[in-house]
């Protein structure tokens, strides 16, 4: 494919969902020069979901290789056994590798949803770690000094703290570095909390005598569906590419309006002059917050599930949470006529994942029985001639039957 040197798409490319590009000159020149570049950002699988902050890089390998340029994806396999410490209070459990394959293999059937992955260049960095010897390891450590690596905030604040750092964890930015020389990266983008790592890789560049790559943080950082803090699997405060349209409809739904212009502009293809004006009719009263959320919503689902389903996924949205009626397909659990317990019910019903999510769901009050909100952990339902509908959250449901 011929390189694209558009000034117009060049300026888009390095400014949407861009916060900083160091170094900013160099990227422009070597996009104007019509050289094909070689782009790379990595993805360590330590869990299986793709969520939308993940997007954010992902949409930015799609426009590198719109124009025509090497979009890499490096799957950490190896740097998922560390963990990368950007950002954490305490060491990262380590992961097996049979964890870590099944995490890959979901990673990139979920990246299809985002980017044309015919075009895209998939290398593992297995391929040149699990080739290295201690003698090349010790040879690449040599590159680096202690000094240097804590400087990174997160490890001065574990120092600080007394929290241990495992000497393992140093590794991971020198790992990191390591994939873009064996790519050989032109440039690598990666969220504004990969700053240390991704400036680590230009200083091996060119302690290795090769070019230094410059570096695209992007930004600003998604706040997940609290509107507080990051999006984050393990904080349960994320959409994943591949859930259900009506929970990616409902949870974008439920995101406050501070965050929904971030998100607009950093999970959606909807113009930066649009998003503006949108904003400011909201700003000036011609406009409700809850319709550019509605619009913001059905731009997500869209993106992932196709025009009609996200249709589709409004009309369940209003219909169930805006005008409180049930929706048309509610799952069926078929239990022995007789008494129950309502943890068993939501476990066996698959509403909650274990007894202890049930007993939280019950406790903060996020479970209604035939429409009447439930407290009490001990309640015992009566399942018999009538079916029960057990309602959880604003969007899930079952209908207990006997059976």
């Amino acid at each position: 494919m011929k390189v694209t040197t558009d000034p117009i798409k060049t300026e888009a490319l390095l400014t949407r969902r861009v916060e900083e590009v160091v170094v900013r000159e160099s990227l422009a020149a070597k996009l104007a020069s019509g050289r094909q570049l070689t782009v790379k950002m990595g993805f360590d699988p330590t869990a299986p979901d793709i969520h939308l902050g993940h997007s954010i890089g992902l949409r930015k390998l799609q426009e590198f290789m719109d124009l025509g340029h090497r979009a890499v994806m490096i799957i950490g396999d190896y740097t998922t056994l560390i963990g990368d410490p950007s950002g954490k209070s305490k060491t990262r459990p380590m992961l097996t590798p049979e964890e870590i394959e099944a995490n890959a293999k979901t990673y990139l059937e979920q990246a299809g949803k985002v980017l044309d992955v015919e075009r895209l260049e998939i290398r593992r960095n297995s391929e040149w770690f699990s080739r290295m010897d201690f003698l090349d390891i010790l040879k690449l450590a040599g590159k680096f000094t202690v000094a240097r690596m804590i400087e990174r905030e997160d490890f001065r604040s574990r120092m600080a703290s007394g929290t241990d750092i495992g000497l393992h964890e140093l590794l991971y930015p020198m790992m990191q570095a390591y994939d873009s020389v064996m790519v050989q990266a032109d440039a690598e983008l990666g969220g504004t909390d990969q700053r240390f790592n991704i400036l680590v890789g230009r200083d091996l560049q060119r302690k290795m005598g090769m070019p230094q790559q410059d570096a695209v943080f992007l930004g600003p950082i998604l706040a997940g569906t609290d509107g507080v803090q990051k999006m984050s699997k393990s904080l349960g405060n994320y959409i994943g590419v591949s859930e259900a349209p009506e929970e990616m409809y409902g949870k974008t739904m439920s995101i406050p309006d501070s965050v929904m212009w971030d998100w607009f502009l950093a999970v959606t293809d909807v113009p930066e002059q649009e998003v503006r004006e949108i904003r400011e009719a909201c700003d000036r009263g011609e406009m409700n917050p809850r319709e550019a959320k509605a619009r913001l919503a059905r731009e997500i689902v869209l993106t992932y599930h196709g025009e009609a389903i996200a249709a589709r996924a409004e009309e369940h949205f209003n219909r169930t949470v805006r005008n409180r009626e049930l929706p048309e397909e509610i799952g069926e659990f078929v239990v022995p006529a007789g008494k129950h317990g309502l943890i068993d019910l939501l476990f066996g019903s698959g509403l909650a994942p274990s007894k202890t999510e049930a007993r939280r769901l019950i406790q903060q009050g996020g479970i209604r029985i035939d429409g009447k909100a439930v407290g009490d952990i001990d309640t015992v339902v009566e399942i018999g001639g009538n079916p029960v509908i057990i309602q959880k959250g604003k969007r899930g449901y079952r209908r207990i039957t006997a059976g």
